[in-house]
């Protein structure tokens, strides 16, 4: 109702709950993700779970820009994208893992539970995402990883080794990078626009394999695989020498000289 909350003008709370929509939007095209494998159309339902993750990688931004916990406080914004993203990080890939034949035939069925039961698992971890923004634990990027299962055309023995080994990770607990919220990556504010640009990078360069896709070019290949490297490296190091919060608050992320 308009007067419970008096601070928010009607304008804000329309673009507060448009912030929601597009949050659950995620769930469509991953649903448009799944029809789409149904149809053994694959490329495209990379397509759409490409989309999915550019869904996530803003909506946040823009639900404390439009302050959706006080000016649509009805909808739980936290859970709401915990459901969508166990929906498209989880079992839309491991769908994906059951209709590609990635996994081998008599172990498909398992590799796919497995994936879905450890995702299961990490969502519902109050620490999951820790307090200096880090995902803890392997972040159940599945939907990633089944792009470069697909990609790479391994054997499906080697995949499931893969997969185990990710599941796995997702107990051991290191703080992987989010990154969307570098505020605690680093206290050089050059360094963290550095790193939101060599993600964008990545973006621009796994968007082009799969435009290319069943050609490659080896440039693109090595800007992909490269941020992967790069991507677990930052995250090892910065779980074992993990940055001084307070004084990252005291400089109020001011560049160090």
């Amino acid at each position: 109702m308009i007067e419970d909350f008096p601070f928010f003008s009607r304008k804000k709370r329309v673009a507060a709950w448009m912030v929601h929509l597009f949050t659950a939007s995620g769930a469509v095209f991953g649903l448009g993700a799944l029809w789409a494998m149904h149809k053994g159309s694959f490329v495209a339902a990379f397509w759409l779970m490409g989309i999915t993750i550019i869904i996530d990688s803003v909506d946040g931004i823009f639900a404390r820009r439009a302050q959706t916990k006080h000016a649509a406080p009805k909808v739980d914004g936290e859970l709401l994208d915990n459901m969508v993203d166990y929906f498209t990080y989880a079992l839309v890939p491991a769908f994906f893992l059951l209709v590609a034949n990635l996994l081998p035939p008599i172990w498909s069925f398992v590799g796919a539970s497995v994936v879905v039961l450890v995702s299961a698992y990490w969502f519902t971890q109050p620490n999951a995402k820790t307090p200096d923004h880090f995902f803890q634990g392997f972040p159940c990027y599945w939907n990633i990883i089944v792009f470069y299962l697909y990609l790479w055309q391994l054997p499906p023995w080697a995949n499931l080794f893969i997969i185990f080994i990710l599941v796995l990770l997702v107990f051991v607990p290191i703080k992987y990078v989010y990154p969307s919220r570098l505020d605690y990556l680093t206290s050089n504010r050059w360094l963290r626009i550095g790193v939101l640009m060599v993600t964008l990078l990545w973006g621009g360069a796994t968007a082009g394999l799969l435009f290319l896709y069943p050609d490659t070019n080896p440039l693109l290949v090595g800007i992909s695989l490269g941020y992967a490297v790069f991507y677990t490296l930052i995250s090892i190091y910065r779980t074992l020498v993990p940055v001084d919060m307070e004084l990252l608050d005291s400089q109020d992320y001011l560049p160090t000289k």
